[in-house]
């Protein structure tokens, strides 16, 4: 059976014919043992010194993603000194260290280039600030029926962003490709999001009533800004409490548009249902009506004759069930 000493010697021997670098043959298992212990002591040591200036870290910089990347850079420094120490023992010095990895990376070098620029993309991402761990966001996606993929950031490293999708699925993107994309951050240093409902009514219905009735549903939801100062955004100011609008006069009713602002970004789909669900009930003992596709048919002097006739019920032909009907109206001109 090989002893630890026939092991050693034969990958020596090995180096030496390659020529990567030598090793010394005189390493013994004390040399391994002291080597493996100084690698677990600068793990060791890694996390207590983590720890231990954690705090003081978080307060310097005061956001999480460069607190967790200055953090993991101290645990890298000590452990890649732990790994120094170790190959010393075991006759690696640090010129030997520095040939092997400039071989190493010189023959890998095209498949770490896309980590490369994750890596320098993650430093352009924690120097603009685009979004912090715990934002929500959105991935804009123009083909998607929902508008894109929401989520909670939950980590920003040097390669990758990793995601906590509404739907409890993760996402982990590469850092090249999350500068690429169109990121909608809904809770960057304000929370507060506006959002907006349109609704038609009808020509003949009360239109001061249908937007009291709007803007009276938005103020009864309990996430919504019912009233308050005017909210800035840049140089611009909005009214703070939900404002229904004239949007256009459309071809069956008039459009309306209720503006309103939500406190906090995360429910909005449901404040947005509930919204809509009082409106519904609210329009129901009102002179307000929704408005539909209403199709008129006009018979003049041009239009020519227009035959009717009844027949009896074994000749008539009979619609089949299910088909929606349209009224018909007559217009004497």
């Amino acid at each position: 059976m090989p002893t630890t000493g026939t092991v050693i010697d034969g990958i020596s021997s090995w180096f030496d014919t390659i020529g990567a670098f030598e090793v010394a043959t005189n390493v013994t298992v004390t040399n391994v043992v002291l080597a493996i212990v100084f690698i677990l002591l600068g793990w060791y040591v890694s996390q207590l010194v983590v720890s231990l200036v954690g705090r003081q870290v978080a307060r310097r910089f005061r956001r999480p993603s460069i607190t967790k990347t200055v953090l993991r850079g101290i645990r890298g420094v000590i452990l890649f000194i732990a790994v120094a120490t170790a190959a010393a023992q075991v006759g690696l010095g640090a010129s030997n260290l520095l040939l092997s990895v400039t071989v190493f990376s010189a023959t890998v070098g095209l498949v770490l280039a896309p980590i490369i620029g994750s890596v320098i993309n993650g430093l352009f991402l924690l120097a603009d600030q685009p979004y912090e761990i715990g934002d929500l966001i959105e991935l804009v996606d123009s083909g998607s029926p929902n508008g894109g993929t929401r989520g909670y950031v939950e980590d920003i490293t040097l390669r990758y962003t990793k995601i906590f999708t509404l739907q409890n699925t993760f996402l982990v993107i590469p850092n090249a490709t999350m500068r690429e994309r169109d990121v909608v951050n809904y809770s960057a240093e304000d929370t507060r999001s506006r959002l907006s409902l349109q609704m038609q009514v009808t020509y003949e219905g009360d239109l001061d009533e249908a937007r009291a009735i709007m803007e009276r549903a938005a103020r009864d939801t309990p996430e919504v800004v019912a009233s308050g100062p005017d909210i800035r955004i840049g140089s611009a100011r909005y009214p703070s409490d939900p404002v229904a609008q004239i949007r256009d006069y459309a071809d069956h009713g008039v459009l309306l548009e209720l503006r309103y602002w939500v406190k906090d970004p995360y429910y909005m789909r449901r404040v947005h249902s509930r919204i809509m669900e009082r409106i519904w009930d609210g329009i129901e003992d009102a002179d307000v009506e929704i408005a539909y596709p209403h199709s008129h048919l006009v018979f003049d002097d041009t239009s020519g004759v227009a035959r009717v006739a009844v027949e009896s019920d074994a000749n008539q032909t009979v619609p089949p069930r299910n088909q929606p009907s349209r009224p018909v109206e007559f217009d004497e001109r």
